[in-house]
């Protein structure tokens, strides 16, 4: 009994002190984010960093405007969870209302391997296969544009709204949809009707997750959306936060270098507002 108390307040100790290094790392990648990011921005202008629409970082007379990447970040976010989002819902509806025991099981594990997949491999994937499409299927001279990117990113994203929509589905007590079929409802409307509102906390969670992996993926966009500094267009090549900010740090120095800390700082504060707009929206549907 006392060796169980003991294992039990240093496990206690361990938790809590894994919390606290959590906050800690969290409030050191701000701190360094806004003391290495604001300069620059105070240097530039506000408004003309966030509002300017050229980005010309190595020209004899610099232009440091970002709008088009964070116009191309918002609108290939977008796209991702309008197409990702109700494909993954509905597989999590068959996985966990549909199919047999051993079918969940075989595609669940196939699931699990594709979230487990780097990032560069959907890249590569897409460069070979979904850009020379997207090419073709169009008529454009290069596929690699803001399109091929949402595909990419919709794929990236549905591991995670499907296992956890999928979860989400199958906690829903038997009791709401064995009173609604008992009311008369067909097994599809009880699904719809029923069961995917009392989900709804926990598809709202795969979104979230959803957007923090399409708004923060850099590799795989860069290989399939062109990685051109042009205002975005579904069918022309674009950059995005994460790729402004990998595409050029190897060789910046001087201000450049500092307005890749401060396009960071931004991407930074933008997924930090998304988050806790969402996580509020999640918190009030399950009161």
């Amino acid at each position: 009994m006392k060796k169980n108390k003991i294992v039990d307040i240093a496990m206690r100790w361990l938790f809590t002190v894994c919390g606290f290094l959590s906050i800690i790392f969290v409030i050191v990648i701000t701190a360094f984010l806004v003391s290495s990011g604001v300069p620059a921005i105070g240097e530039i202008g506000i408004r003309e960093f966030l509002f300017g629409t050229t980005w010309a970082s190595t020209a004899k007379n610099p232009e440091y405007g970002i709008l088009p990447f964070i116009l191309s970040s918002v609108y290939g976010t977008f796209g991702a969870i309008l197409i990702g989002v109700p494909f993954g819902v509905l597989c999590a509806v068959f996985l966990a209302k549909s199919s047999s025991r051993k079918a969940s099981s075989v595609f669940s594990s196939v699931i699990e391997l594709m979230s487990g997949i780097p990032s560069v491999v959907y890249g590569l994937v897409g460069m070979i296969v979904i850009v020379p499409n997207v090419r073709e299927l169009f008529g454009l001279p290069d596929g690699a544009n803001l399109f091929s990117a949402i595909i990419v990113l919709a794929i990236m994203i549905l591991p995670s709204v499907i296992s956890i929509s999928q979860t989400a589905i199958q906690a829903v007590p038997h009791e709401y949809e064995e009173a609604s079929l008992a009311l008369g409802a067909t097994k599809i409307e009880t699904i719809f009707k029923v069961t995917l509102p009392a989900a709804k906390s926990g598809i709202l969670a795969s979104i979230v997750l959803g957007i923090g992996r399409a708004l923060g993926e850099a590799m795989a966009v860069m290989m399939v959306a062109g990685n051109v500094a042009n205002m975005p267009s579904l069918f022309k090549s674009v950059r995005f936060l994460t790729t402004a900010v990998a595409s050029e740090m190897s060789y910046s120095s001087g201000l450049q270098r500092q307005a890749l800390f401060s396009i960071a700082l931004v991407l930074f504060i933008f997924i930090l507002l998304i988050n806790i707009i969402l996580n509020y929206v999640v918190k009030r549907e399950r009161k």
